[in-house]
């Protein structure tokens, strides 16, 4: 029985694209999947660093011209790994070209691309043209089953919830610049960068909305030396020196439409710290706490228990019932990094197959754009309590908070 294909066409080749890659070579193999994903073509900028790309990931091709990929019959997805400024114009060009369309988090850099991004999500969707932005951290099994214990009510009332993303790979002063710290390209520093996984992981898992926040931005080193040559985030510093643009980090407060309150922090200047994100969701009834330096365990606390055996659970969330791990290995064999964008990949070929709009949606991305937004509003002013702008969710119509 001949498997029906998905041409996949990649835009970006640098540290997102190699974990995108990656993705779309493995998920084929654990997962049995409704159409037969093949790595088509990739592109980027430079033609000597995209055929390297393209040779070490398997792609097919290789090019310089992402408009090109649009007007191929063999491509029916369009996968966005590019800086956030230039997400709008790729994505809603493919998603008019009635391309199925995966893109890396933020959205976009501005409520205003984001909210024109989700626009034509809607107006594909209704095609039968599928949209999903990638916050690969909601595919790990132990996020799967802290969700799935919110929703079975073992938590009972949520009151309070503490997300915090902590990185130290700009902790030198003389770390280079590179993208990631020019606001032109990335929209934001930490806030946007690692801070919306943190708001997107204390929405997902609350099945809540942040209404309104009060924070801070501060940027430690304003002037470093320029990139020299790229390896992973950070790279070799050149003799020329650049302006930092972007926030080095980012606190707020934020209290949920339906009551609980929270605490986020997002920094790349935390020390010690490597890939510390955290969530932490207190409730009536019980709690859960994942920190992703420990990516397998979900701790839960269930305060129904007798006194005498009160305490939190670690829990290995590498059995078959949780969420993702059936596919992977033998019982007790953990998950890393990787295997987020894999199970996302994973679940969208099989959305995708069944036509269904996957999750999370440009929509929920939107809802993301929009917290940031208000995050750098009231740190501009003086901290000032800042309502999250908000959309009717059938019409996509902006409405202002009060």
């Amino acid at each position: 029985m001949v498997q029906d294909t998905l041409g996949v066409a990649m835009v970006g080749v640098g540290f997102m694209g190699a974990a995108h890659s990656q993705a779309w070579r493995v998920a084929p193999a654990f997962f049995d999947l409704p159409l037969a994903p093949e790595r088509r073509v990739v592109v980027g900028r430079r033609r000597d660093a995209t055929e390297q790309a393209a040779s070490r990931w398997g792609w097919q091709e290789a090019s310089t011209d992402w408009r090109s990929v649009l007007e191929r019959d063999d491509v029916q997805l369009v996968d966005v790994c590019t800086p956030g400024d230039s997400h709008v114009e790729i994505a809603i060009a493919a998603l008019e070209a009635g391309k199925h369309v995966l893109c890396e988090k933020p959205l976009a850099n501005s409520v205003e691309d984001a909210e024109r991004m989700a626009e034509a999500a809607r107006a594909a969707a209704e095609r039968g043209v599928f949209a999903m932005v990638g916050f690969s951290y909601r595919r790990m099994p132990a996020i799967g089953l802290a969700k799935r214990l919110v929703e079975q009510g073992r938590l009972g009332e949520i009151r309070q919830i503490r997300a915090v993303y902590l990185q130290d790979w700009l902790s030198d002063a003389e770390a280079p610049m590179t993208w990631r710290l020019d606001k032109a390209l990335a929209g934001s520093g930490a806030l946007g960068d690692i801070g919306a996984h943190a708001i997107d992981l204390a929405q997902h898992l609350s099945g809540d909305t942040v209404s309104s926040v009060s924070g801070i931005l501060e940027t430690f080193v304003h002037e470093r030396p320029r990139l020299a040559e790229q390896r992973g985030l950070s790279g070799v510093a050149g003799t020329e020196r650049g302006q930092v643009t972007v926030d080095d980090a980012a606190l707020f407060t934020a209290r949920f439409a339906r009551g609980p309150i929270a605490s986020f922090e997002a920094t790349r200047f935390a020390t010690g710290r490597k890939n510390a994100l955290r969530v932490e969701l207190s409730g009536s009834d019980g709690a859960i706490a994942f920190d992703f330096e420990d990516p397998n365990v979900l701790q839960f606390y269930d305060a129904r228990l007798p006194q005498e055996t009160l305490g939190f659970q670690r829990i290995q969330a590498t059995e078959p019932v949780h969420p993702w791990a059936d596919a992977w290995w033998p019982v007790g064999h953990g998950l890393g990094y990787e295997h987020g964008f894999v199970n996302e990949v994973a679940d969208l070929v099989a959305d995708i197959g069944a036509g269904r709009q996957p999750r999370p949606s440009f929509d929920d991305g939107l809802q993301v754009q929009r917290v940031l937004d208000a995050v750098e509003r009231s740190a501009a002013d003086g901290s000032a309590w800042t309502t999250v702008d908000s959309a009717d969710a059938e019409t996509g119509e902006r409405r202002m908070g009060a």
